[in-house]
This record gives structure tokens, sequence and C-alpha cells, in this order.
């Protein structure tokens, strides 16, 4: 099995590609050992000092470490995600699923409907492709008074150009396509 690397626009991120479907569809995000117990990639990844945080993608494993140093850490995470693909371990627990359509707690006003469908709609088909090549997601939050509120994860959440990101790229697209937007915010 050969695990290709990438590196992300964010220096504590690396992105793996083990050359099959990671979650096949739909993101999930683990910045914490107790988070990760769902799992049983992520939690022995979290088992590999320097580990801070796992992100699954479509066909990728995210990994953010603390201020240990890439050299020492990727041979360890290459040889761990190696193991759990050619032992056939599910990626997740029995019953458990990706995180997938909206989130409970979006909030936007009724007469904002048609608004947020835009705008989800640009993000599914311009914005999330882009930054999954990145290594990371960003989903939709909340519309309210002209703000959308995104949440940025893997290699977006804590990158150092995410502000630039989103207020030059994902916030000028937006205003672009939806008059009513007037600013971008992570949440």
């Amino acid at each position: 099995m050969f695990i290709q690397t990438e590196a992300t626009p964010n220096p504590a991120t690396l992105k793996f590609l083990p050359g099959r479907d990671v979650l096949g569809a739909g993101t999930m995000e683990f910045t914490t050992r107790d988070s990760a117990a769902r799992s049983p990639l992520a939690t022995k990844l979290f088992d590999v000092p320097g580990v801070t945080a796992v992100f699954y993608g479509s066909d990728f494993v995210t990994v953010t470490k603390d201020d240990s140093d890439w050299q020492h850490l990727k041979p360890a995470i290459l040889g761990v995600i190696m193991e759990h693909y050619m032992s056939g371990t599910p990626l997740l627990a029995d019953g458990e699923q990706a995180d997938a359509g909206p989130h409970a707690d979006e909030f936007f006003g009724e007469a904002d409907a048609e608004t947020v469908t835009i705008i989800k709609d640009l993000l599914d088909t311009r914005v999330r492709p882009a930054v999954a090549s990145d290594g990371g997601d960003i989903t939709f939050r909340g519309f309210k008074d002209g703000v959308v509120y995104l949440d940025m994860k893997g290699s977006c959440s804590g990158c150092p150009s995410s502000t630039a990101t989103l207020k030059h790229g994902i916030q000028n697209l937006l205003k672009h396509f939806v008059p009513d937007v007037v600013e971008v915010r992570p949440m």
C-alpha cells in the first residue's frame, strides 16, 4: 500500500491520501482524544505524540500537529494509517456515520431561506471542492443581518491564511452572487 502526502496551506497540517475512499461522502473532525473514540483510526492517530486533530474527507485523512517536527511524526502517522487499512478494521465504530447534511444548530430567519439555499449551493459547488483539495472543509452555520457564519475544519482550522480565504475569497464570491451578503465570519 502506498500512501501519498500533500502539504496544505496550514504548516501544522498534513494531508494523507491512502489511495482509497476514507469516508466517501461527508466529513468528520476529531479535535480531542475523547471525540476520536468513535473511530479506531483516529484513536490510534491520537496515540502518536504530537497529534492534536484528525479530519476525514472523502478520500483523505488530514492530521494536525502541535509544535513537533513533521520529520519525526510523518513516519509514525503513515505507519498507523497503513496498519489500519491493511487490518480491514472499519473506519468508524458500528452504527456511526459521517457528518453530512445540515447541522441541527444552523440559524437563519425564515425570510432568508431562499438566500441561504443560494449560499449553500455556492459553498457546495465552488468553495468546498477547493478547500477539500487543501485538506479541509468549510460548512454553513448561519446567516443573520447579512453576515454568513461558516465552520472551518481540518487544515482550515487554525490556518494562517484562513482569514484571507474567508475575506478575500469566499466573502467576495458570495457578495458577487448574493447581494444580501455583507460579510463572512468564522464560527
